[in-house]
């Protein structure tokens, strides 16, 4: 069994609503210090092949469904 986790997050210069809402939220609750928020999506698969494989088969997962290579970069680690 190999652990396959993929972190998805927007390029440098993409705006980030979410993160910028959460960021805005947090201060008004009183959270001090925040110089920034940023959203990131994290995905863990679990599959039965060989780790380098799984590596493979993780890169196409992001280039035909999980990733938006426009605007997103995206890190692949496997354990």
């Amino acid at each position: 069994m190999t652990k396959v986790e993929i972190r998805i997050e927007l390029k440098k210069g993409v705006a980030d609503p979410e993160g910028r809402n959460t960021q805005k939220t947090l201060e008004s609750l009183g959270f001090t210090g925040i110089s920034k928020v940023s959203t990131v999506k994290l995905f863990e698969i679990d599959m039965d092949m060989p780790a380098e494989q799984a590596k493979g088969v993780a890169e196409d997962m992001c280039r035909k469904l999980l990733a938006n290579p426009v605007i997103q970069n995206y890190k692949i680690s496997v354990s």
